[in-house]
């Protein structure tokens, strides 16, 4: 009885602009009574409450936290002065109406923790929505800024020009990276011959004292610190005769630090390549492990592929990757004893002025010496960039590293993590590129990547036509 009296004096209230009754457990005839209302509500918010209704005036409706059960009603599309629309943590399912793309005033959509699937819309202000709204529904899939799982097949998409480019822009943008990979081959070869040459000059030692190192680092100053680690902190140190270079002090106290300096310095003080970090020497002494490198000003990839203050075009990313390939071939095959790093991702791969990409720390690479194959008791590397195998049985060879480098190659172009939060159980990046290779894989390319070749085919298409003027 007090529901119906209390609809009665709703009707009544014609002047009424909000209304909040929350945590009750008023049923589907509340918001048909507010029909008459529609005039003039603007706010709505109910919790634990069944709600079903058309109200064109609405600029909030709150649904959270109730036992809602079904779709989304496709008519909430028509509440055109809708701005905030909050169904999260019910029991939805069923796909995200198209038709909530017509709502150009919404920015705030949130439909986390419910059982929803299929494409997250793209359009109207979806564009600008964050993946938090999307939460909590497995089934959901769309594109990467969303942190779900990418459809397959552009089947649904709402536009011409979306429809168009999934047919058309995947054979232009072939053409446009064997354009690029073929001026990078040019420009390759005259970069190998300098940096061959290079590679073959003499090692110069510099020996280095304790107090040096300490002077150079400022006391081993915030202000000097560049890089922190499982095994120790780098900093960037300046000594008296003006050399700059990266000084990995490593932490004493930390069980293995003292075999992780040691293999180090064994395995960086007998090898060389223009794709390996260079030990310039070493401070050892019982207050002081330290390892002085030559220094790297462009820092790692890691920090380039998930800053937005940087950008790497493909051919900077290609010129990356060939060089931690080059690195790998030399430390496989190149060495008498081949060598496995054991821990490939993109923080240990530094980047020099020329953005040429060096590998770095070698404080749990295994030198092999009959055997191929190594059985370890203790599990190394990083999650995510492990091999499987390696993992699960012990057993490393180089071909873990194979598998790391398959990783990271897949992160510089998507700059999609293996330990991102949409790689859950059995779905991971591998078998996500795998899916859609290779008729979908533009889904998952690096959204500015794609929109830099798009604008490259745009200049393109604009100084053609600007020809036959």
């Amino acid at each position: 009885m007090f529901e119906l009296d209390f609809l009665i004096s709703l009707i009544n209230c014609r002047q009424l602009k909000q209304i909040q009754i929350g945590r009750n457990s008023f049923d589907g005839m509340l918001l048909r009574a507010l029909g008459n209302l529609s005039a003039s509500l603007e706010v709505f918010t109910v919790d634990f409450c069944g709600i079903k209704g058309h109200l064109q005036s609405l600029v909030i409706l709150t649904l959270s936290n109730n036992r809602l059960h079904g779709p989304i009603p496709e008519l909430l599309g028509d509440l055109i002065s809708l701005q905030y629309l909050d169904l999260s943590k019910n029991n939805l399912y069923g796909e995200i109406p198209k038709t909530l793309e017509k709502l150009e005033e919404l920015v705030y959509f949130n439909v986390s923790f419910n059982e929803l699937s299929g494409e997250i819309p793209n359009g109207g202000s979806f564009k600008n929505l964050s993946a938090d709204f999307f939460v909590g529904n497995s089934k959901l899939c769309g594109a990467s800024q969303y942190k779900v799982m990418p459809c397959k097949g552009n089947a649904t998409s709402s536009s011409s020009k979306t429809r168009t480019l999934k047919y058309i822009f995947p054979s232009i943008a072939l053409v446009i990276i064997l354009a690029i990979i073929l001026v990078y081959l040019m420009r390759r070869l005259n970069r190998n011959t300098l940096l061959t040459d290079q590679s073959t000059s003499p090692i110069i030692v510099k020996r280095i004292s304790y107090y040096e190192v300490l002077n150079a680092t400022n006391k081993f100053g915030e202000e000097n610190l560049i890089g922190r680690g499982c095994i120790g902190k780098v900093y960037k140190g300046i000594f008296s005769d003006g050399m700059i270079a990266a000084i990995k002090v490593f932490n004493l106290d930390l069980e293995g630090a003292n075999k992780s300096f040691d293999t180090e310095c064994n395995i960086l003080c007998n090898i060389r390549h223009r794709n390996l970090v260079k030990v310039i020497t070493c401070c050892s002494n019982l207050d002081l492990k330290a390892l002085v490198l030559e220094y790297m000003p462009n820092e790692n990839l890691n920090k380039w592929l998930s800053s937005s203050r940087h950008f790497l075009n493909i051919v900077q990313r290609l010129e990356i990757m060939i060089d931690v390939a080059s690195a790998l071939e030399y430390l496989h095959h190149g060495c008498p004893s081949p060598i496995v790093h054991c821990d490939l991702k993109p923080s240990n791969i530094l980047l020099d002025e020329d953005m040429v990409a060096h590998v770095a720390d070698f404080g749990i690479a295994k030198l092999f010496t009959e055997d191929q194959r190594i059985s370890l008791n203790k599990t190394l590397g990083t999650i995510g960039y492990m091999a499987p195998e390696y993992g699960s049985t012990g057993l490393l060879s180089t071909m873990a590293d194979v598998y790391s480098f398959g990783i990271m190659l897949m992160e510089t172009f998507t700059k999609m993590k293996p330990t991102d939060d949409m790689f859950v159980g059995e779905f991971t990046t591998r078998r996500c590129v795998f899916e859609l290779f290779p008729n979908a894989i533009t889904q998952i390319v690096d959204v500015d990547l794609m929109n830099a070749l798009k604008t490259m085919m745009e200049l393109k298409r604009v100084a053609s036509d600007q020809s036959w003027d």
